[in-house]
């Protein structure tokens, strides 16, 4: 459950916040963790690529196992912990060989649970194995897109893709986002769906929060003057005066389709995602 304060200010009456009860009061493992230093939106020559970005808390980077390559060695979760660059939990195991990793913890994964990676293992939240071997209707998370390479899809809190069925040497998955896509059966993934589901539901509250997690303010177009944005000018509150919405650069902002149609990847998506309604 999401914590509430005492509204004590009008920022603070509708902010909520995070429930680390559940949290193991540990300090972090030092050999897996390290000091980086944000672009902040920045490239190689110092300009800015990425607008609104900048400032934040410092952070101490968890190296977290995404490949999970440690196969049949049976890992006790020795702790669930916070980590600071990520919405989901992280679980830190105690292999039976001695090496600990970080890796991200599933929903209902509790300290003292056996989990193991494997071709072919149980059907038990935070085992891996390949996606062939996966039964139809089970909640994954940590996917991989091409096998070995390790999971890139499904990572953020409370995400959760459903195996749907199996063709031949392939599996389907509904990925979080409503998208069907066929995936190679020799490809891992993790059973369950990933903690913090609350994650979504949490109000910032205020503006200093947003500059605490590195968010620097985003300027409405209509806001600026002609030599800024499209959008700009006019005397008072106006309209945007034009067909259609544009980016600072006067590009097309809504309704464009980035994805390149030669994509080789597309004969693997059966469905596409589904639309976001505009606000």
């Amino acid at each position: 459950m999401a914590k509430h304060y005492k509204p004590y200010t009008a920022s603070r009456r509708h902010m909520t916040g995070y429930d680390f009860s559940g949290l193991s009061k540990v300090e972090p493992l030092k050999k897996l963790t390290a000091g980086f230093k944000r672009s902040v939106g920045r490239n190689n020559q110092g300009r800015i690529t990425t607008r609104h970005k900048g400032g934040g808390v410092k952070r101490l980077y968890r190296a977290v196992d995404f490949n999970q390559n440690k196969l049949n060695i049976l890992a006790k979760v020795a702790t669930i912990e916070y980590d600071p660059n990520r919405s989901a939990r992280i679980a830190r195991l105690h292999y039976a060989d001695g090496e600990k990793r970080y890796i991200l913890a599933p929903d209902n994964l509790k300290v003292g649970d056996a989990v193991v990676v494997g071709e072919k293992t149980a059907i038990k939240i935070g085992n891996r194995m390949k996606l062939k071997n996966i039964l139809q209707g089970t909640m994954v998370h940590n996917i991989e897109i091409s096998p070995g390479r390790g999971g890139q899809l499904a990572k953020s809190a409370g995400a959760g893709a459903m195996v749907m069925a199996k063709e031949g040497n392939h599996v389907q998955i509904q990925l979080p986002s409503g998208e069907l896509r066929m995936f190679n059966g020799e490809a891992m993934a993790s059973v369950g769906q990933l903690s913090n589901i609350e994650h979504n539901t949490i109000v910032i509250g205020k503006a200093g929060r947003s500059r605490w997690m590195g968010r620097r303010p985003a300027v409405r177009g209509s806001a600026m003057n002609p030599v800024d944005h499209p959008h700009g000018g006019g005397e008072g509150r106006q309209g945007i005066g034009l067909k259609y919405p544009k980016t600072p650069w006067g590009k097309h902002a809504l309704g464009v389709k980035t994805r390149d149609k030669k994509k080789k990847s597309s004969k693997f998506i059966i469905r596409r995602r589904k639309k976001k309604a505009r606000k």
